[in-house]
């Protein structure tokens, strides 16, 4: 196996990388599942709760269309407090990987240069 190969599994492997992908995960699985409980929810209710969905809030604005709505602002919701996260929590982490990544790269890399002179 390359030296570069066995790199990235031993750095696959490491306390650092398998901290990265857990956070990582720690926030994707929750936050998938509450929007697709959120999303099933305006679903279900549109299709098999029509009085509710069709109540009027303010002149022609039901509550069908707030709900609607709604999934547009989870949305943008979700996306702004993944930047947010990740900003925080995952892109520290992930520059660690790659930097430990690229400095055995370039130590590896030095040290062939200098056996083929």
């Amino acid at each position: 196996m390359p030296a570069s190969a066995e790199r990235y599994l031993e750095v696959q492997r490491s306390e650092e990388f398998a901290q990265l992908r857990r956070k990582l995960r720690n926030f994707i699985f929750p936050t998938t599942i509450v929007f697709i409980v959120w999303y099933s929810l305006y679903v279900l209710l549109s299709a098999y709760a029509r009085d509710f969905m069709s109540i009027k809030l303010i002149g022609n604005i039901n509550v069908a269309l707030v709900f609607g709505i709604l999934q547009f602002v989870s949305t943008f919701g979700i996306a702004w407090y993944y930047a947010r996260y990740a900003s925080k929590e995952l892109d520290p982490l992930a520059d660690g990987v790659y930097n430990e990544l690229g400095a055995d790269s370039a130590g590896a890399a030095t040290t062939t240069e200098g056996s083929t002179n």
